[in-house]
């Protein structure tokens, strides 16, 4: 049984820290775990992960965010997996730094991956984990503020949250989406967050 694990983010040495590429966090760590590296193939970095009989290909699209329907649409049908084997991670100014949340659907949000992806793909019916970068950034530099790096106060939240993220991931490839946000939808809730976002 094969899974895509898609991390978004935008490639090079200057973007490798910025809060937009929590997707490429997320799958660095996941794959140093496991002992393997990327290579850069068509379309984007990838590396495939083995866990309990699963095997996850781990996809960091070299296409720039606004173009990763292009990367996750070869690399699905490179590897003739089906949609609902798909899985995309995403960072999101409208959840609170820390907290993160699995959906099986929905819309962009204003995220320029996530509409590439369901434009390429004529569909958001894809699961995809959405990850809190917080909005502590002032009216006009949103963009300044999702393409800057972490502080060390957010570092040190991020490095306990991410196991926890790769767990979900695990566990969606083991135990199915529903299951999957059961139980972890509610980890990634901090307190006094009402789950508001847009879904």
């Amino acid at each position: 049984m094969k899974y895509l694990i898609v991390g978004l983010g935008n490639i090079g040495d200057d973007n490798s820290d910025t809060r937009h590429n929590i997707g490429f966090t997320v799958l660095d760590a996941m794959a140093q775990a496991s002992n393997t590296a990327f290579k850069d193939k068509r379309y984007g970095f990838v590396c495939s992960v083995k866990y309990k009989g699963r095997d996850f290909i781990l996809l960091k699209p070299s296409t720039f965010m606004n173009l990763s329907g292009n990367s996750v649409r070869y690399w699905l049908q490179k590897e003739n997996i089906s949609l609902e084997n798909m899985l995309v991670i995403v960072d999101d100014i409208a959840l609170p730094l820390g907290s993160f949340r699995m959906r099986p659907k929905g819309s962009d949000g204003g995220h320029n991956g996530l509409a590439h992806i369901t434009s390429v793909l004529a569909t958001d019916e894809y699961a995809r984990i959405r990850i809190g970068i917080g909005n502590n950034f002032r009216r006009g530099k949103q963009i300044d503020y999702v393409l800057g790096t972490w502080d060390e106060e957010e570092k040190k939240i991020l490095s306990e949250k991410i196991p926890v993220v790769i767990e979900m991931i695990r566990s969606f490839c083991m135990a199915g989406i529903e299951l999957t946000m059961t139980v972890f939808n509610k980890k990634g809730k901090l307190p006094g967050n009402t789950g508001s976002e847009t879904p």
